[in-house]
């Protein structure tokens, strides 16, 4: 696995602080798409496919003042890469060039009842935005690869009687909980 160097310090609370043991995320190590599928490959695959089932996500940003920012997004995964990208002007893009980190969501349906253990569930990816130049086809835009910090996958065990947490760090690899 390749890890990528922190991006650089930034001004604001609460960055590149150290992080207590135990804490499930490690913003401090980052990494590419490509290695979360090298190490865990069927997490990445459930992971994706819930991701690649729907066209529109949901990706917090932080505002200037330092309050989120949720918005619409669509992703793609290539070669190797998360890639999210930002009409022109938009916030959103404003927001990351700044600031880039983010937490994206995966779109989300509600569990059938009676067939509630077919829920794939739903997923999380969070880490940094990079700026990786201007969209190269369709709109103009800003484009963005993602390095990562946590992957994560929450659904139902088979019997559809505990709710599973599933998540994948640079730091940790996949760690497993499960909750009534």
């Amino acid at each position: 696995m390749k890890l990528r160097p922190d991006p650089g310090s930034w001004s604001g609370a609460g960055r590149n602080q150290d992080h207590a043991a135990g804490d499930r995320c490690d913003h401090g190590r980052v990494t590419a798409w490509q290695d979360v599928e090298q190490a865990e490959p069927a997490f990445a695959e459930r992971v994706r496919a819930l991701f690649d089932a729907h066209r529109h996500k949901t990706m917090a940003t932080l505002r200037a003042d330092g309050s989120p920012r949720i918005s619409g997004i669509e992703t793609v995964f290539e070669d190797g890469e998360l890639v999210v990208g930002s009409m022109p002007n938009a916030r959103k893009g404003a927001d990351l060039r700044r600031d880039p980190r983010f937490a994206l969501h995966s779109a989300t349906v509600d569990p059938v009842e009676g067939s509630e253990a077919q829920w794939p569930g739903e997923a999380k990816i969070s880490g940094r935005a990079i700026a990786a130049g201007p969209i190269t086809e369709g709109q103009d835009g800003d484009r963005f690869h993602a390095d990562i910090a946590e992957v994560v996958h929450t659904h139902l065990n088979e019997e559809a009687t505990m709710l599973v947490v599933e998540w994948w760090t640079p730091a940790h690899g996949l760690r497993r909980i499960e909750r009534e």
